[in-house]
């Protein structure tokens, strides 16, 4: 951790003017405080389902490993990339509430652009690319194959859409629907060896992602004990990336608009979040965290930002 992190005035009045100028945009990385500006997203939550009020960014403390930093900068953050990912092997049977999904899609703000994706052999095809026509992106939900033929694993999916995320400076999400199964890596693992890559990937891009719980279409998800390690494994994935992960068990979810409904709820309150980060001559990886002092309120956040390299 570098301890002389704001050793110049200047830096710091140089990240505030050039966020505040170019709404946290990419070209802010370049133009604030050259490769040292980075750009979190938090999501501020209420207790009991409560809407949290609006925040300043002197309602925050930002930690980087143990240091206290100051935030550059705070903001809502209109625009929304939220891509929706469903695994092809899980049971078809989900797709009875698919009309939940659609309805959850057609609600987003018209500055959401809405993408819509299935995993298959650790890749990933994409149905719908980025629009803001909502509908068009409602339509091109279907019915998950339920097939084990075209099992895959969520991880390397996951890495194969973040490698072709548009790099905007943009609020990012991924609804992603999966059992937590990987089927290339095979056995009941408590760790999935792709899932710290897969999280560094996703802490890299600023995406947060939400994960639903879905039994696949096979037999593999009753066990108890491997169902247990791959829920712990999406649970992990989301928590570390900003997002929150949402399961009943081990069976089919009984009612998926509750979490559709929290979900939205979360993305209303999010903020981008922006700091000046020393990442070394390489980059690195850091852990942060944010608290506040204002009563029932707390945050979902990565659990780690790249610092970018300073050049």
């Amino acid at each position: 951790m570098n301890r002389n992190l704001f050793r110049s005035g200047a830096l710091l009045l140089g990240a505030t003017v050039g966020f505040a100028s170019l709404t946290l945009a990419a070209k802010a990385k370049n133009d604030a405080a050259g490769p040292s500006a980075v750009v979190m997203t938090i999501t501020a939550t209420a207790k009991k389902d409560a809407q949290p009020p609006a925040l300043t960014r002197n309602d925050l403390t930002l930690f980087q490993g143990k240091e206290r930093v100051q935030v550059a900068d705070m903001k809502r953050g209109d625009t929304l990339r939220l891509a929706v990912l469903i695994d092809d092997s899980l049971r078809s049977s989900v797709a009875s509430q698919w009309n939940d999904l659609r309805a959850f899609l057609m609600a987003q703000p018209s500055t959401t652009y809405i993408a819509v994706a299935y995993s298959r052999n650790g890749t990933v095809i994409v149905a719908q690319d980025f629009t803001t026509d909502h509908a068009l992106a409602a339509k091109a939900v279907r019915m998950p194959l339920g097939n084990l033929s075209v099992a895959t694993s969520p991880y390397l999916a996951l890495q194969d859409w973040i490698k072709r995320w548009p790099d905007a400076g943009e609020r990012s999400s991924i609804l992603l629907f999966s059992s937590g199964i990987d089927y290339f890596r095979g056995g009941p693992a408590s760790v999935d060896p792709d899932l710290d890559a897969t999280i560094e990937h996703a802490q890299k891009k600023n995406i947060n992602i939400w994960s639903i719980y879905v039994p696949d279409g096979g037999r593999r998800g009753r066990s108890s004990f491997a169902g247990f390690n791959w829920q712990s494994n999406l649970s992990r994935i989301s928590l570390e990336t900003g997002g929150q992960a949402y399961f009943l068990g081990l069976g089919m979810p009984v009612n998926l608009k509750p979490y559709f409904d929290e979900i939205e709820r979360n993305l209303n309150n999010q903020y981008l979040l922006a700091f000046a980060g020393n990442g070394g001559q390489k980059g690195k990886f850091e852990r942060v965290k944010v608290t506040t002092e204002v009563a029932n309120v707390q945050f979902l956040a990565p659990s780690e930002v790249f610092l970018p390299a300073v050049q």
